[in-house]
């Protein structure tokens, strides 16, 4: 590769007046694209949302306030609704020339494309506007913060008095329905006796106890028919009347009383009982007096030793069967009366486990109805609380914490950006052209190409000779670059001066 800057320099003097003339146009057409840049003014307010307050700790539990998180997340959208939109086209200007709504709407779109909204801290929201004049972008973004905390407190409150609106709404109707429910379950109650709290457990009771009375009732009444058929079964081997004729028979009357007697004692003791013991020594001694009186000789004419009698242990055998019978007869009864009862209770019992089923169900929701109603009721009073919080602007609060200015300096790219580019683009754009020409022509440069592509020694080589018109002309176009090249910081430095003068 041949020397480049010896080349380099022979191109740029060749070729002075189109480097100079490139570099002059790009660096002022960089100077006027930088003069003709829209300018942008930005006014910016900072709004600080305040939920901290004497209120906060008394009313906690008891209202609902608006967090900042949810006022920072929805700001946006307060502040490019179209109330707060219209507001703004008026503030501005727009509205003097009566757009078309299609016009409006352009009009909003660009405003909003212009609007900045964001957070730097959870409790601080900053809007921004950018705009070509700068009073009516301080105007505007005043006129923003003073609509969005109008709009946002007006918001705060419709959705607190909304909030109220609904939850009492949903008391009345749960309230209804808790009428309703308190209605049918009474109407229940009094239509089914039975259906009473506590009635299952004093039906299963009486059952019980009835039951125990039917089973008593029936062992006493077999002990009193076994009682009776004992009582009958001695009454029928004694005779009702008792004829006394002579001593024997006083003997033998004796006897049988002896023996009925011991009998009766039978039934209730054992033969080792005193009384049945001391009835049978009788017995015996009456059976010897009977062996001695008939085996004594007769005497013919013997008279009868008495009238005729009723037997006692007849009559007395009577009456116990008799009371044996009554007490049956009122035990069958008092076991029939119980089993009636009885069966009216298990009808009842049945009647009841049909009833629980429809009875929970109403309970159910009554205690539902209830929960709900009561529970509504204190979320109405702390939405009530919440509400009147708002309405006074006790809660959630906003205030500007840095107003808007108004834009001294444009903000954004600027002349002295533009033009600067343009400069330096100058510069490059004609150094990359001659390099291109250096590379692209295929000319030979300079003996030391010879040398290296040809591999040939150089002996020597034979400069240009310029003519007087030849050099007259290279001076004009020197002239003419120079011009052009110190044309550009000529009008760099007057225009940087006009801005300045401007600015003061």
């Amino acid at each position: 590769m041949f020397d480049v800057v010896p080349v380099a320099s022979k191109e740029f003097k060749r070729r002075a007046v189109l480097l100079a003339g490139l570099f002059a146009g790009i660096a002022l057409l960089g100077l006027v694209l930088g003069m003709m840049l829209p300018k942008k003014y930005t006014s910016s307010t900072i709004i600080l949302v305040e939920d901290r307050n004497i209120i906060a700790p008394l009313m906690e539990g008891r209202a609902v306030a608006t967090s900042v998180v949810d006022r920072a997340s929805i700001l946006r959208e307060v502040a490019f609704s179209r109330r707060v939109m219209e507001e703004i086209l008026k503030t501005g200007g727009w509205m003097v020339d009566n757009p078309t709504p299609l016009e409006q709407d352009k009009l909003i779109e660009k405003i909003i494309d212009r609007t900045s909204i964001s957070n730097p801290r959870a409790n601080l929201i900053e809007i921004a506007y950018s705009d070509s004049d700068a009073e009516r972008a301080y105007e505007i973004t005043r006129r923003f913060a003073e609509l969005v905390i109008q709009e946002s407190l007006a918001t705060k409150e419709r959705e607190s008095s909304e909030a109220y609106a609904f939850i009492d709404s949903q008391v009345n109707q749960y309230h209804a329905k808790l009428t309703s429910a308190e209605t049918g379950l009474e109407d229940f109650r009094q239509n089914t006796p039975d259906a009473r709290p506590g009635t299952d457990v004093d039906v299963n009771a009486r059952i019980g106890e009835l039951r125990r009375i039917i089973e008593g009732a029936r062992m006493e009444l077999i002990d009193l028919r076994s009682q009776e058929a004992a009582l009958q079964s001695q009454l029928s081997g004694e005779s009702e009347i008792t004829l006394v004729q002579t001593r024997a028979g006083q003997f033998r009357a004796r006897l049988a009383e002896l023996q009925s007697e011991r009998d009766r004692l039978l039934l209730q003791y054992t033969e080792q009982h005193p009384d049945v013991v001391r009835v049978q020594h009788q017995i015996r001694d009456v059976e010897e007096d009977l062996r001695r009186e008939e085996s004594a000789p007769r005497t013919a004419g013997t008279a009868l030793d008495g009238p005729a009698a009723f037997n006692p242990l007849y009559g007395e055998l009577r009456s116990k069967l008799a009371e044996a019978r009554r007490r049956s007869g009122a035990t069958a009864a008092r076991i029939a009366t119980a089993e009636q009862m009885l069966a009216s209770e298990m009808t009842r019992s049945n009647r009841i486990a049909s009833s629980e089923s429809t009875l929970a169900e109403l309970t159910r929701d009554y205690e539902v109805n209830r929960d709900l109603y009561q529970d509504l009721l204190k979320r109405r009073e702390n939405a009530r609380v919440s509400m009147n919080l708002d309405a006074e602007q006790r809660g959630l609060s906003f205030r500007i914490q840095e107003p808007a200015q108004m834009p001294l300096r444009p903000s954004g790219l600027r002349v002295m950006h533009v033009a600067g580019a343009g400069l330096a683009l100058a510069l490059l754009v004609p150094l990359g052209v001659l390099f291109a020409l250096i590379k692209l022509d295929p000319r030979v440069r300079s003996p030391l190409q010879i040398e290296r592509e040809a591999g040939l020694p150089v002996l020597g080589t034979m400069p240009a000779y310029l003519t007087g018109r030849r050099r007259r002309k290279a001076l004009r176009r020197y002239s003419l670059a120079a011009s052009l090249f110190l044309a550009v910081p000529l009008l760099y430095g007057l225009t940087y001066t006009l801005k300045v003068m401007e600015v003061l």
